[in-house]
């Protein structure tokens, strides 16, 4: 866990496992991370290329995201993981020095919507480059789904995503909304991660979707601590109905019917893609409708003045003679952006400030289903009609939706009972208007204007951030009005009280919006407020669909909430709303939509939970004390910052540079070797000549303004490390001779730093393991824990290699010959065999596993068209008969060719997976090796006796042991549950740790000495273990009675060597 000790995180049980237990083991990895909003994938991301670059395994990463997202992910990389990532400018493509920006960094951010509409220029110079490790950020956009011909329709996501797929050995998708109810949709995604898998699944209607292998998702509610306690705490989602005034509701009836007339009109007259944009300008006014009268209002004015200078156009062309009529995207064609939109099966996938942008562009283009200047101006005439009785209602100033919000402002919810102090609240609108309007009305009722702030898809994002960090910290700053695009990777829990004044109709925008408060460290009740008409259609289709999940979730003791956007799978929620404001006047219809709702949340979401419940990760206690146990072992032996910060010192020193100790924990970078800088240079990672101000320590890097933090993947490091190795190569080559000074005894032993590797038939290492060796002279070896080399001394005085070497072979010859070999030989005997059958044991089901369901998905594509290319060449020979009216949409031949094509891609993918099976290990390597001289063997060479040296080795072991028995007696008295480290465990004697406890386990090292002697001897490593664990460190000195156990004295040292 050498990423977790060298980043400025605490991470939690789910992200250890994710990283560590998930994605680490699985190589190469293509992977759909899908964890709720709110867990932290940015910070199991980190962790994942921190981890990957520090084992050697990833050298270039790139990170694809959008656009708004870019400049938090270049902070939280460099600010909590030392990653110094790019991010790829406008323009950038002329101002590269190789032609190709995507060459220029190693580490690089790209926007997403910048390279995937880029097909002339970023595309083909993206498509030449090879990546190590790809993420992309909130991947669900990079959505796909069946058109009506029964091909895949790709959007230029999806092709992006494709192109990922391709360039990149490792793939790492993140999204917290994987599925959005369209079974056919989900598919088409997850083949970016293998299109073996599920290949043309949504054409056979496929609807078993086997994820294993390729997808983790964790869902709020089964997060917990180390502690085992919940890590999120409740929510609350409270249904607010309220009904339209008179005045309201006319208006309502008016928009609708008028809403209903042209959709049905744009449905009968208009090509598919006219009729989608006029459908998408008639849905934006319903939903602006449902939002406020003044945004209705505002709306309305807006198209009716469009469509009056679209009249103009017309007489004008008329009266030259020419024809001109809107054909659906306006005269000049619409802009880029736009037009993907207008033609998008659904919004969903896309950015919140980009739907806000198409929007506000629709509702001021001509989309209209009048065909001639009559039927244009018969609309325009019940437009102005409708302006005016929108006009009136908001001079009326009766708004009762704006008096439910009224009402919980002024509720005594928003005061804290004990303190007084007024809590803070975030508003949820769809829309601007509603937005500025809801800005307006709040200031009137609050003596601080200064109080509302506001954050919409125009706003740029340092103001974002500025209104952000305002509302969090100033406690005069209660409430926030926000569109969607606050819902998109900000983070708001210093409130946990929301409004959804609009509801959207994704529901997965509401866990999205509710994300945002319901996150990590929210540490109040989440309370939210549904905001609904119920005399409108829509309103009434959202208070069934809510009131149903409420019973739902009475009946399961659970949340069902966030599974919300998941249970419409037949039928999207926007299509059911759409439906029940168009049909208004069919029973019929109302009563399916009704009963669509009911299948849906009583029936499906049951299915959908119990799906889940398979799928979702859970914890048991055991995997938690696992878990913690491994966090403390890293912890107490983390190399930040103390072995950092003494390797940096030593090597710059070493090199002709020079590092000043400064205020404490902080120093100065003088001289800076020339080798660093040229180094630096050649690996594209400028350094400065000099730096005022360093730490090694995260928490000091956190409080110190213009400090430089050093850890591993900063360039300074990086290269200290690099040309110490080149450097040291000799010496790591040849080994060398040292003395263990803690052991009395006299049996001397080979250190070997040892490399194991396990590959497949590609070539591919699926399996490394490090670890350091200890052989002894009779051929036995074990483990020789971790770098225990850190306490061992050089040879003293007067004591030469050639006499260690002789001492250490009386009576042996276990050192002759090349010792290396005999090295390699013991790990070839003791350690290869496990680690194959582990990477077996890991490797060969997933294998098996993935061959059957590649092998069933491209044998059923290749009937289904098989079938299909028998039913084309009789539709042909009908055709060419005069039987049939139209020819196939593909000729039997073409079909034909699909399928010999998926005949070839089955073999080679077969092929594939038996080289992936054929695992072998690699010849054990031996990095470095030194031979150890125990304490004992070196008094011996210097002149000691052998009985006395040979009775202080049995005192010491019988004195040690004796100790440790003691401290285990005194911990358990103390209602600890105390462990015993082996004795391989260099640093600390024992884990203890207190059941239900927050805290991580006190580690104690234990010191014995018979009563009377005056020191205890500590090592350096035993130090640097007490300054890693602070204040959860003991020293524990055991004075050992001649008089027996029972009269043996504990004393505890807490945190001692804080200020060494």
């Amino acid at each position: 866990m050498l990423a977790v000790t060298s980043s400025d995180i605490q991470p939690l049980p789910h992200q250890i496992r994710a990283v560590y237990e998930e994605m680490l083991p699985r190589i190469p990895l293509h992977f759909l991370l899908a964890d709720d909003p709110g867990a932290g994938k940015t910070i199991m991301s980190g962790l994942y290329i921190k981890e990957l670059i520090l084992r050697g395994d990833v050298v270039r990463c790139l990170i694809v995201c959008p656009g708004g997202l870019a400049p938090q992910w270049q902070e939280e990389l460099r600010e909590k993981f030392g990653l110094r990532f790019h991010i790829l400018p406008p323009g950038t493509v002329d101002a590269s020095a190789t032609g190709n920006p995507f060459t220029d960094h190693d580490l690089l951010i790209v926007r997403m919507d910048a390279v995937a509409r880029s097909d002339d220029e970023l595309l083909p110079l993206l498509k030449g480059t090879h990546w190590d490790l790809t993420i992309v950020d909130e991947a669900h956009r990079m959505s796909a789904s069946s058109g009506f011909r029964g091909e895949l329709k790709k959007t230029r996501r999806f092709r992006l995503g494709e192109m990922l797929r391709d360039i990149s050995r490792n793939l790492l998708l993140l999204t917290a909304t994987p599925h959005n109810g369209d079974n056919e949709a989900f598919q088409a995604f997850l083949s970016l991660l293998d299109p073996d898998r599920f290949e043309g699944a949504f054409q056979t209607g496929t609807e078993d979707v086997d994820t294993t292998g390729l997808m983790r998702r964790m869902v709020k509610e089964e997060l917990l601590t180390f502690e085992g306690k919940p890590l999120f705490p409740e929510r609350r989602a409270i249904t607010v109905p309220y009904q339209l005034s008179a005045l309201e509701m006319r208006l309502y009836e008016e928009v609708t019917d008028y809403v209903r007339t042209q959709m049905k009109r744009a449905e009968n007259a208009l090509t598919d893609a006219q009729g989608r944009t006029v459908g998408f300008a008639l849905t934006v006014l319903q939903r602006r409708l449902a939002s406020s009268p003044y945004a209705i209002w505002n709306s309305l004015k807006r198209r009716r003045d469009k469509l009056a200078s679209y009249q103009e156009e017309l007489e004008r062309a008329a009266a030259e003679g020419r024809d001109l009529y809107w054909n659906g995207h306006g005269f000049n064609g619409p802009g880029s952006l736009v037009d993907d939109l207008y033609n998008a099966d659904s919004l969903d996938d896309y950015a919140a400030n980009e739907v806000e942008e198409a929007e506000e562009s629709i509702v001021i283009t001509p989309a209209t289903a009048a065909r001639s200047l009559p039927e244009l101006e018969a609309e325009l005439c019940e437009l102005d009609h409708l302006v005016s009785t929108a006009h009136t209602v908001v001079l009326s100033g009766e708004d009762r939706k704006w008096s439910e919000l009224r009402q919980i402002i002024e509720d005594k919810t928003l005061t804290n009972s004990t303190t007084g102090e007024r809590r803070k609240l975030i508003i949820f609108t769809e829309h601007r208007d509603t937005l500025n309007y809801l800005v307006n009305r709040i200031r009137t009722i609050t003596a601080d204007p200064g109080a509302v702030v506001a954050i919409h898809g125009g706003t740029n994002r340092l103001e974002r951030q500025r209104i952000t960090a305002n509302f969090t910290n100033d406690a005069r700053v209660q409430y926030l009005v926000a569109t969607d695009a606050a819902g998109e990777g900000l983070n708001l829990q210093a409130a946990h009280l929301m409004v959804n004044y609009d509801l959207p109709w994704n529901p997965n925008r509401i866990e999205q919006r509710f994300g945002r408060i319901h996150r990590i460290g929210q540490k109040h009740v989440c309370e939210l407020w549904n905001l609904v008409a119920d005399e409108t259609r829509e309103g009434a289709v959202y208070k069934r669909l809510l009131e149903k999940m409420e019973v739902q979730r009475k009946a399961l003791n659970r949340p069902v909430f966030d599974v919300l956007g998941d249970a419409f799978r037949d039928r999207s929620l926007k299509d059911l709303i759409m439906e029940a404001v168009i049909y208004i006047d069919d029973p019929a219809r109302q009563e399916e939509i009704e009963r669509v709702i009911d299948k849906e949340v009583s029936h499906g979401l049951d299915d959908l939970l119990a799906e889940r419940a398979l799928a979702e990760e859970t914890f048991t206690r055991a995997d938690l004390d696992r878990m913690r146990e491994a966090m403390d072992a890293a912890r107490a032996r983390k190399l930040q910052p103390h072995y950092i910060a003494q390797f940096f010192a030593r090597a710059l020193e070493q090199l002709g540079g020079r590092l000043v100790r400064k205020t404490k924990g902080t120093a100065a970078v003088r001289a800076l070797p020339g080798k660093v800088i040229d180094w630096a240079r050649q690996h594209g990672t400028p350094v400065a000549d000099r730096y005022d101000l360093v730490t090694f320590d995260p928490t000091i890097a956190d409080t110190t303004e213009r400090v430089e933090f050093i850890a591993p993947g900063h360039p300074l490091l990086d290269a200290l490390v690099d040309l110490s190795v080149r450097d040291l190569s000799d010496v790591l080559e040849t080994g060398t001779v040292l003395v263990d000074p803690n052991d009395p005894g006299t049996a001397p032993w080979l250190l070997a730093a040892t490399l194991i590797e396990v590959r497949d038939g590609t070539g591919t290492a699926q399996a490394k393991e490090f670890a350091y060796l200890r052989v002894n002279p009779d051929g036995t070896d074990e483990d020789a824990g971790m770098a225990p080399y850190l306490d061992f001394d050089p040879l003293p005085q007067g004591v030469t290699a050639e006499q260690a070497v002789a001492a250490a072979t009386v009576g042996s010859d276990w050192l002759s010959g090349d010792v290396v070999d005999r090295a390699r030989n013991a790990v070839t005997g003791s350690r290869l065999r496990p680690v194959l059958d582990a990477t077996k044991a890991r490797i060969l089901p997933e294998l098996d596993r993935v061959s059957s369901l590649v092998h069933h998905r491209l044998s059923d594509q290749m009937d289904y068209l098989a079938k299909a290319a028998l039913g084309a060449r009789e539709q042909q020979e009908q055709y060419d008969r005069d039987e049939v009216k139209r020819a196939p949409k593909q000729s039997h031949a073409a079909l034909m060719k699909q399928v010999h094509a998926l005949s070839d891609r089955l073999q080679e993918r077969e092929d594939l997976l038996k080289l992936q099976r054929r695992l072998s290990p690699a010849p054990p390597r031996i990095v470095a090796k030194a031979l150890i001289l125990p304490q004992g063997l070196v008094d011996l060479l210097t002149g000691a006796d052998k009985d006395e040296v040979d009775q202080h080795a049995r005192a010491t072991a019988e004195v040690d042991r004796r100790a440790v028995d003691a401290v285990l007696a005194a911990e358990r008295a103390l209602g600890r549950v105390p462990v015993e480290m082996p004795h391989n465990n260099p640093g600390f004697d024992i884990a203890s740790r207190c059941p239900g406890a927050s805290r991580p386990s006190v580690i104690i090292e234990v010191k014995g000495r018979i009563s009377g002697a005056e020191e205890f001897v500590i090592t350096h490593r035993e130090v640097l273990t007490a300054k890693n664990t602070g204040a959860d460190h003991r020293l524990a000195l055991v004075e050992v009675s001649p008089e027996g156990p029972e009269h043996d004295r504990v004393r505890y040292l807490i945190d001692h060597f804080r200020d060494y």
